[in-house]
């Protein structure tokens, strides 16, 4: 398990565990977490689980893949080198800690 940091666009932070295998979105839709709507279920098919990581993560995550790229020019106000869907982040170990922040809005 990782605890995972969800921190809405109004500052309101949520810490859940979120077991490892399930993806970064899964963990938000399973624990109730506002503001990742993830309309697609995590296919990669919209940008509505888009989060900024904090910038401690940004160096830590895998390397973001070219669907996710070009599914990250849909969200809202992306931010490169911070900017993520949460539906191809698989929760480790490793994510433990993890900060994302949701943006102003899902497009």
């Amino acid at each position: 398990m990782a605890k995972i940091t969800y921190i809405e666009h109004g500052g309101t932070e949520h810490v859940v565990e979120v077991t490892n295998g399930l993806t970064v979105m899964e963990g938000a839709r399973d624990n109730n977490i506002p503001g990742i709507e993830a309309d697609c279920g995590g296919a990669c098919a919209c940008s509505t689980c888009h989060v900024y990581v904090h910038a401690d993560w940004a160096d830590k995550l895998p390397k973001i893949e070219a669907m996710e790229e070009d599914m990250l020019d849909f969200a809202f106000e992306p931010k490169p080198g911070q900017s993520r869907l949460t539906c191809q982040l698989k929760v480790s170990d490793a994510l433990d800690g993890l900060v994302v922040q949701m943006p102003e809005k899902q497009i």
